[in-house]
């Protein structure tokens, strides 16, 4: 236990120093600036404005309260286009002293250039201050490209709520139907039948994510893109369905072993009152293991929140805003299978997809202290 302990300890320390290191980043991509014309009034801009340049939705700068002319964006590549490699010089000795005559005779322009071939000595050249990664950047951005160039944007709000929506959703819909077999398989099915469905429906857990992903491509995903009309299945609520399937063993078993503690005495003195078997299943047995029933469904929700390969192959891995629940999604686990291997190490998407883990870390230890604390609570005694 205390090795446990210790090693859970040290990745904890390990995820969390990983992951805040992204706020020590700058918020230009790593070994680039932006370089603009000395004559520029702008000296300060931020990572949506930078977007907006250069996805051209700003396009003067004006609009950004500099003076009344059309942006020029110029990339590092482009300067091949303008001198040849002789006048650049041997090994390019030469080349920031090009790109500064480029700068100094375009007063409208915008520069994004490596920092080895900075043009930033040269007067009538001036480089844009580069902040780091702030807070709010991260948890009030919204949108998540971390490859978007120059600056790459970290936003995590759309893959949180992608993540609460497909998870609260499966919850939704597995816990009546999970309640509805506890119930069947704690107080109405026989001793028989109880044996053989118990270990089968146990058996699902089993069941590897990557099996249930498969089955979502291939049977729901058709099915709900039929069935509601949709251009694509890959949607929140194909997600929704697979996880509901995944969660349900959780729900059944816990919530049938809590409902099977009703002490025997409880069941009989509702019946010796004139109570139906019905009314003492949801006015004695139900209210008796509300903890356990309670607990099960906490529990079903973190394995929903956690789960990573089925949901991947089935919501479609849009990181976007969700606005209803037949709009592809993406989920904080998706998203880190499936950039964490092509984000360079150390780099700030590397740094990114650690603190992504952080977020996940901390909801699950959430729901995983709920579930102890509602399993601990003790049943009313007088009832």
């Amino acid at each position: 236990g205390a090795i446990t302990s210790i090693a859970i300890l040290l990745i904890v320390v390990f995820l969390f120093k990983e992951g805040l290191g992204l706020f020590n980043s700058p918020s230009v991509e790593n070994g680039y600036s932006l370089y603009v014309n000395s004559k520029n009034t702008v000296d300060d801009l931020n990572i949506k404005d930078i977007k907006h340049i250069f996805d051209s939705e700003v396009t003067n700068w004006k609009e950004l309260g500099g003076n009344e002319q059309e942006i020029m964006i110029f990339r590092f590549d482009e300067i091949f286009n303008i001198y040849s490699e002789e006048e650049l010089g041997e090994d390019y000795t030469l080349l920031p002293e090009k790109l500064g005559e480029v700068i100094i005779q375009n007063p409208n322009i915008i520069a994004f250039l490596p920092q080895k071939y900075a043009p930033s000595d040269i007067q009538g050249v001036k480089v844009l201050p580069s902040k780091n990664i702030s807070v709010s950047d991260f948890f009030g951005g919204k949108e998540w490209i971390p490859t978007a160039t120059p600056s790459p944007l970290f936003g995590v709000l759309p893959l949180i709520l992608g993540t609460l929506l497909v998870s609260i959703t499966a919850i939704i819909i597995a816990m009546p139907l999970g309640l509805g077999v506890a119930i069947y398989l704690s107080e109405l099915a026989g001793e028989r039948t109880r044996k053989f469905m118990k270990p089968t429906i146990e058996l699902l857990a089993g069941i590897p994510s990557v099996v249930y992903g498969f089955f979502g491509l291939v049977v729901l995903v058709p099915i709900v893109q039929k069935t509601f009309g949709l251009s694509v299945g890959e949607t929140a609520f194909t997600g929704s369905l697979i996880l509901a399937i995944m969660a349900l063993p959780t729900i059944v078993t816990v919530a049938e072993d809590a409902m099977r503690n009703t002490p025997l005495a409880m069941r009989e003195a509702s019946l010796a009152l004139g109570a139906t078997h019905w009314q003492t299943i949801y006015r004695v047995v139900i209210p008796y293991s509300a903890s356990g029933i309670s607990a099960a469904v906490v529990l079903g929700i973190g394995r929903a929140i956690g789960e990573t390969m089925a949901v991947l192959m089935v919501t479609g891995n849009a990181a976007v805003m969700p606005h209803s629940l037949f709009e592809s999604v993406r989920t904080i686990p998706a998203t880190i299978a499936a950039e964490l291997g092509e984000a360079p190490a150390g780099g700030a998407h590397y740094q990114s997809l650690f603190l992504l883990g952080c977020i996940l870390f901390i909801i699950t230890m959430i729901i995983s202290i709920i579930a102890e604390v509602i399993s601990k609570r003790q049943p009313n005694k007088e009832m």
